[in-house]
């Protein structure tokens, strides 16, 4: 079979806002097709020409269980477009947009939408157990008497919700709890991590002061208002290492080094991409932004090394399509943490760690600082769990064309010890 190359026409995405803000009262469909309306006008592309949506999410909500069909359909996409949903925790978007590449590549659709969006303000907050088997049970309450004996079996502490968290089910920590365990065991000091997430901050604040940011975004309008946010309001331009250093630890209270400060906030948003196939978009007489050359998933070891999927993916493949750091002009990662990114930074330029957990004889080195998120990171600019691997395709393809660069590379990790990389050329 003859794969088809898979081009990136464009890419958007709705301001993020920190939980509780401006999107507290709206569901991530409504996100989703905010985003997804954004994308296509940014485009220029007719709705009718999309042939598939694929969302990522992670904050799950019972009404909108396939949150692709309900954005795409209220974003206008025709209903004889299926979409599917999917959910690879802070990865989704990725897994979303390579699922959509293989299927442009395999020849199965030439025009795809895939991203991503969350809503943290909007997280179902469910009953504990014991009060849920009582609620199934009353299902089948018939008579009065019934209905009396089911109220008197009723007890306080049945009303207590159980409040989500953000833990990793198969060891019950939080990821700030294991990325307080990693930093300790790379040695990642608080002074590095404060200085990183500074950085980030104030990176953000000098892109969208520069309208940089305003490339990658289109203003999100809703009822009853209809005052478009057209700004993210997660970055701090005003922080420096200095305030950052005031911060209490945030998970381990006695000798944890991560802060809200130098970890990414919760946060509301979506974000998408237009995937075609070359010949396609030839025929529109589009020109793409970007290729997708080559990406790869990886797992490992959710009790010791939950965030170091960067690390791994990067070396993998680099190695897949033999290729250096040298070789790549853009770096755009996920920021979960300070200590989570300077530890996979760490990694990368240790012989040690590639000796002793790739087997090889020799570190792929380090990544220079000019080159790597340039504009920010999810540190500043929030982190939608299933929405921000598009925002990373998104930006590294703008920064390739706007530094005119060649290859592009993207990676994250995600819970469950995942990780993933991507590698996106210029067109």
């Amino acid at each position: 079979m003859k794969l088809q190359r898979v081009a990136i026409i464009e890419g958007s995405r709705i301001p993020f806002q920190r939980a509780g803000t401006a999107y507290q009262d709206l569901m991530s469909y409504q996100l989703g097709a905010m985003a997804i309306k954004g994308l296509m006008t940014k485009a220029g592309v007719d709705t009718d020409q999309v042939q598939k949506v694929i969302m990522g999410t992670v904050v799950h909500n019972i009404s909108t269980p396939n949150v692709a069909r309900e954005s795409g359909l209220t974003a206008g996409i025709p209903r004889t477009a299926p979409a599917h949903t999917i959910s690879q925790a802070c990865i989704s978007a990725n897994a979303a947009i390579s699922h959509g590449a293989d299927l442009i590549s395999t020849g199965q659709s030439d025009v795809i939408v895939a991203g991503g969006t969350d809503s943290v303000s909007d997280i179902p907050i469910p009953f504990r157990k014991e009060m849920r088997k009582k609620l199934f049970a009353a299902q089948k309450i018939k008579k009065p008497a019934e209905m009396l004996k089911f109220i008197a079996s009723l007890r306080p502490a049945d009303f207590k919700p159980a409040v989500p968290q953000i833990a990793e089910f198969t060891t019950g920590r939080t990821m700030g709890q294991d990325c307080d365990l990693m930093a300790a065991r790379y040695s990642i000091g608080r002074v590095a991590q404060d200085e990183f997430a500074a950085r980030s901050h104030q990176l953000a604040a000098k892109a969208a002061e520069d309208g940089i940011l305003d490339d990658e975004m289109s203003p999100a309008e809703f009822a009853p208002r209809f005052k478009p946010v057209s700004t993210d309001n997660t970055y701090r331009g005003d922080t420096s290492a200095k305030k950052l250093s005031k911060l209490r630890p945030a998970f381990d209270k006695n000798n944890g080094t991560l802060t809200a400060g130098n970890s990414s906030a919760l946060t509301d948003g979506a974000a998408a991409v237009l995937l075609m196939s070359e010949s396609k978009a030839k025929e529109l007489g589009l020109t793409p932004k970007a290729y997708i050359k080559a990406y790869t998933f990886t797992g490992q070891d959710p009790d010791e090394e939950l965030l170091l999927g960067p690390a791994y993916a990067t070396y993998r493949l680099l190695n897949q399509e033999k290729l250096g750091l040298n070789d790549i002009d853009v770096f755009e990662y996920h920021e979960a943490f300070a200590a989570q990114i300077l530890t996979n930074l760490q990694c990368l330029d240790s012989d040690q760690w590639a000796k002793e957990k790739l087997n090889l004889k020799s570190k792929l080195g380090e990544i220079p600082m000019n080159k790597f998120n340039i504009h920010g990171g999810s540190l500043s600019l929030g982190h939608p769990f299933g929405a921000t691997g598009a925002r990373l395709v998104t930006t590294a393809m703008n920064r390739l064309n706007r530094e005119n660069g060649k290859l592009a590379l993207v990676a994250a990790c995600a819970a469950g010890a995942h990780g993933h990389a991507m590698l996106i050329e210029r067109a």
